[in-house]
């Protein structure tokens, strides 16, 4: 494996600036434009708001311009749909315990829903854990600042955090032992600080991308031409709509003179000879063909998108079992799976950098203990809770299923080692309180 410092000097020659090189590399720089650009379409700048002017009956005829913010609905249906319930730790019961109160302390199920939000749209993000005042946190290094460097066997040696800030611009470099903070204030670059570094390199989530083992691959990538045509359509459609209002007045049979139709010849009337006829002529709208179309453009983005249409509002159900419903969302399980991962593989990187954290601040564990650690995902599925207490609970009478499972497949419990707390102290008071009235019947008789 090639050393940060090998590469440097392989590739840079040992140069003091070697980052903002790096940073400046024509790859780089359009990953980051690529990112830049989807923040744009996110915030509302679509293609068809550059839809020029055009003439029509001799007058500039300025068109619709429709925007359609499908891609956020979708967006935010897929992270709900993974992490809308908090991840469950599980494992040895001292392990979860400090892991539960680092996760409190640090926010950190906000924060997941953050990264999983992050990756989808832009294919990837960094996480830094460090140490605030004794307490374990995370920050997210946006994907616009971020630049991994990668060796030449894909393996993460350090990393850099770019940005410009007031016409200044900031560096921050991470190596394994080392954070430096650079920028050029006053014209010349300079060292600002520098720091140990306590967790090691930066987290970096992303998701799969064929052309690429260490670059992800926005979610939109696959989204924006389906909804750059929705908006065409739709727009154009509007337009024709709004011009074929004003048809054609024409008269058959003979010739009207004089002053001729009046202008405001809606509510009045016309006088012809016998024989004669006038109408109003216009074409015909075939909303039908609109109707068709657009419908499949949304289907086939739902379908792309692996979103179910019924968590769209685009299919009507009722009476649905639990096998129905798990069959409506096997799409959304399917695309949620995936997703999960690139996070897990990303919290296992960041349960190591804990544990060493852990470690400075005097708690260790064996590493069977540590290994025992592990993280269940609820998926936010539509289910009939009913139905499943009732499973529960035949399990549980035929000895099948142990509390601690059962607990986990509840839908009303999030914290399974905190409900196992609970129910061994009530367990406890109902035993104490056995023993006294044991004791009391004995001392009556």
């Amino acid at each position: 494996m090639t050393t940060l410092e090998q590469y440097i000097k392989d590739k840079y020659g040992s140069s003091s600036d070697w980052f903002v090189e790096y940073v400046n590399e024509i790859h780089n720089q359009m990953r980051i434009n690529d990112v830049l650009a989807k923040k744009e379409y996110l915030n509302g700048n679509h293609k068809i708001l550059k839809s020029p002017s055009y003439q029509y009956n001799g007058k500039e005829f300025h068109p619709r311009k429709i925007v359609l913010q499908y891609a956020k609905t979708l967006l935010n249906f897929q992270k709900a749909y993974l992490l809308q319930n908090p991840i469950t730790l599980t494992g040895n019961e001292k392990v979860v315990r400090e892991y539960q109160k680092v996760n409190r302390k640090g926010k950190y199920n906000r924060l997941n829903q953050k990264i999983l939000d992050k990756v989808l749209k832009y294919g990837q993000v960094a996480e830094y854990v460090y140490l605030d005042n004794g307490v374990i946190k995370s920050k997210l290094i946006d994907p616009s600042h971020g630049y991994p460097i990668h060796d030449e066997h894909n393996q993460l040696i350090g990393f850099i955090q770019a940005f410009m800030n007031d016409g200044i611009s900031y560096y921050t470099v991470y190596e394994e032992d080392v954070v430096s903070e650079y920028n050029n204030a006053g014209g010349r670059l300079k060292l600002t600080g520098r720091y140990a570094n306590l967790s090691g390199l930066p987290i970096v989530y992303h998701n799969d991308n064929e052309l690429s083992d260490i670059e992800g691959r926005s979610e939109l990538d696959d989204w924006i031409s389906i909804l750059d045509s929705m908006e065409d359509l739709i727009s154009k459609y509007t337009d024709s709509f709004y011009k074929f209002m004003n048809p054609v007045p024409v008269s058959i049979g003979m010739q009207l003179k004089g002053e001729g139709l009046p202008s405001n010849i809606v509510g009045g009337g016309i006088s012809l000879d016998d024989g004669a006829d006038f109408k109003l002529v216009s074409n015909g709208l075939d909303y039908q063909s609109f109707e068709t179309i657009y419908k499949t453009l949304l289907q086939s983005l739902l379908d792309i998108s692996q979103t179910p249409a019924v968590s769209m509002n685009k299919t009507d159900i009722s009476n649905l079992s639990e096998v129905s419903i798990k069959l409506l969302f096997q799409l959304a399980n399917i695309k949620a799976s995936g997703n999960e991962q690139f996070i897990r593989e990303g919290l296992e990187q960041r349960f190591d950098k804990i544990r060493r954290l852990l470690e400075l601040q005097g708690i260790t564990f064996s590493d069977d203990d540590y290994d025992t650690l592990d993280i269940v995902f609820q998926y936010a599925t539509p289910a009939n809770d009913t139905e499943i207490i009732a499973n529960l609970k035949e399990l549980r009478g035929l000895g099948a299923i142990s509390l601690e499972s059962l607990l986990g497949h509840s839908p009303y419990v999030s914290d399974i080692q905190m409900e196992l707390q609970k129910i061994d102290k009530e367990n406890n008071i109902q035993y104490v309180n056995k023993l006294d009235d044991i004791v009391d019947n004995v001392n009556n008789s």
